[in-house]
């Protein structure tokens, strides 16, 4: 055979080229090459048969006709097979088919470009929907996009992120342009490219926090055993260690708080309690009421009850504000606390007080007296002659005691001389 024409020359070279293209984009875009070349030679077929005008039978039964494109994974030929079919859609002769130089030519390359950016997409998507399906449960850091009360969108780099309203810390606000860490709790996958959804109220933020700021916990020096949270305004997370000679507590605080510092700056000014963890549930619970100070813990294992008795002037800190935190400490321990002060201890194991006596019953009125007897009727007056000779005989008897006196006043000045005489004889 002699050497190929101009025409046979071109085609080839742009099959070649073709190739060497697809090969090229496996390198840089981790696309298969495979891939590539199923997806050309099927849509060249689709391409083919509108050319050709080969009519697809309606009403889902099953076409008579069909072609296939092969091409050749070294050199890039393109070959055609026209497919006659049965009724039940088995191939029962295929016929190859010689190509127009115009198909090889300008419809190949305008159905390669199609084909290779559609696949160029999907392979994306499918590269960072792998990539972050597995990174579920790890905290990224985003830019906030789009701010609005029911969503924001956050730029990841290669996708956005949905932080859904439920997802809020209900007292944070965000600014366009600003940078967040977030949680990622599910990736989805959709026909525009990965859902990635992410959140702000998660407990287990608070665990990748204190692991990307303690390198004990990242190590596994330090675990954590526990996380009760409140978002946006308090937590309490339960640390153990399991090096002897570490302080869980203080590697999670670090020295004069940096390290707590640092987790309670990205969530906004949140509360955090660092606790030690202990296998005797009296200590935990005790510990888990922090910053309060504890007298006492009485477990009840058959009602999973921790009765706390705490000074009377810690009894309000041990409960918090609206309960808040013995709400906490009952959630990061697993027991139901009732708190008490100690004089409230103290009344309870006095006993009941005596109850006061009951007040005597009113006495019933009397009943009414019967009505009075009436006066017995004054004697008539004496008539006026009596009433005259007693006023006289009134009289006389005045008179006669008036005389008597003088008679007695005699006698005695008599009785007084003849004592003065007897006196001076005597003399």
């Amino acid at each position: 055979m002699g050497p190929p024409g101009e025409a046979e020359e071109e085609e080839w070279q742009v099959s070649a080229d073709l190739v060497q293209a697809l090969k090229e984009l496996e390198r840089e875009k981790g696309i298969s090459f495979e891939t590539i070349l199923r997806g050309l030679e099927e849509a060249l077929a689709s391409a083919y048969k509108s050319a050709m005008k080969i009519e697809e039978e309606e009403n889902d039964e099953q076409p008579r006709e069909d072609v296939r494109v092969t091409l050749d994974p070294e050199s890039g030929d393109m070959r055609a097979f026209h497919l006659y079919l049965d009724e039940e859609g088995n191939v029962t002769e295929e016929k190859e088919v010689e190509l127009t130089a115009d198909f090889k030519g300008r419809i190949a390359a305008q159905t390669a470009k199609q084909v290779i950016l559609q696949k160029l997409r999907d392979a994306e998507r499918e590269i960072t929907y792998e990539e972050f399906a597995g990174r579920e449960g790890d905290v990224v850091t985003g830019i906030v996009q789009q701010h609005s009360a029911k969503a924001t969108f956050l730029d990841l780099g290669k996708v956005e992120a949905l932080l859904p309203f439920q997802e809020k810390v209900p007292a944070e606000s965000y600014r366009q342009g600003e940078r967040l860490k977030v949680y990622i709790i599910e990736v989805r996958k959709t026909g525009k490219g990965p859902q990635i959804i992410v959140s702000r109220t998660h407990p287990e933020l608070l665990n990748a926090l204190f692991a990307m700021e303690v390198p004990e916990i990242a190590e596994g020096m330090v675990e954590i055993k526990g996380v009760a949270r409140e978002p946006g305004h308090r937590s309490k997370i339960a640390v153990t260690s399991n090096e002897p000679g570490v302080d869980p507590v203080g590697a999670c605080v670090g020295a004069k708080g940096s390290r707590v510092r640092m987790v309670v700056n990205e969530l906004r000014g949140e509360k955090i309690d660092v606790v030690e963890w202990s296998e005797d549930s009296s200590k935990f619970v005790g510990k888990a009421l922090a910053p309060a100070s504890v007298k006492d813990v009485k477990i009840d294992e058959e009602t999973k009850t921790a009765l706390v008795t705490v000074p009377d002037y810690q009894l309000s800190l041990a409960i918090g504000k609206e309960g808040q935190n013995a709400r906490l400490a009952a959630r990061l321990t697993g027991w139901r606390i009732d708190i008490k002060s100690e004089s409230q201890v103290a009344e309870e194991r006095a006993g009941p007080r005596p109850e006061p006596e009951p007040a005597p019953a009113p006495e019933p009125e009397p009943a009414a007296e019967p009505a009075a007897e009436p006066a017995p009727e004054p004697e008539p007056a004496p008539e006026p002659e009596e009433a005259a000779d007693e006023t006289e005989a009134k009289e006389e008897e005045e008179e006669e005691e008036e005389d008597a006196e003088p008679a007695a006043s005699d006698g005695a000045e008599a009785s007084t001389v003849d004592e003065e005489a007897e006196a001076t004889k005597a003399e």
